[in-house]
């Protein structure tokens, strides 16, 4: 399956192959890592839009360290 599927990484990613990949699949929003690419989550839009404006709010700025 995943070889049919499209990955994205942010243009701000560095470090090669130690990002946060999402793809696009059948309406479903697909995360994963890509040192560990067998192991995704799966959400909507809609709540990865709801999770990325408490991003830009800073919500979660106290995982960063």
């Amino acid at each position: 399956m995943t070889s049919e599927i499209k990955w994205q990484k942010s243009s701000k990613s560095t470090g090669g192959e130690q990002c946060v990949e999402l793809a696009n699949a059948a309406g479903e929003i697909l995360v994963r890592e890509s040192d560990d690419p067998n192991v995704m989550l799966r959400t909507t839009p809609a709540k990865l839009r709801a999770f990325i404006q408490g991003v830009k709010a800073g919500e979660f700025d106290h995982f960063a360290g």
